[in-house]
């Protein structure tokens, strides 16, 4: 992880993602969310949004993806038509 001058964060990434994904320490603490993902495919990276006031602690360490993103879970309650 790197602290981008805009106040994101960008992560070197391992496997693909969606935007919208929920990214974690090893404790399960959220960590980001993803906004867009950049650079080549070969090598991609993505910029995410802080969840946390503290995101300078985070910095060079490891993070995972959250196993269900809210992106592609359905919404609980769904007005009827």
């Amino acid at each position: 992880m790197h602290l981008a001058g805009s106040g994101r964060v960008i992560i070197q990434l391992s496997t693909e993602l969606v935007e919208g994904q929920l990214l974690c320490d090893k404790t399960g603490t959220r960590v980001a969310k993803v906004n867009e993902l950049i650079g080549p495919i070969s090598r991609p990276f993505a910029s995410a949004t802080p969840l946390t006031n503290n995101i300078k602690k985070f910095i060079g360490q490891k993070i995972y993806a959250a196993e269900e993103s809210p992106v592609n879970k359905p919404k609980k309650f769904r007005r009827k038509k």
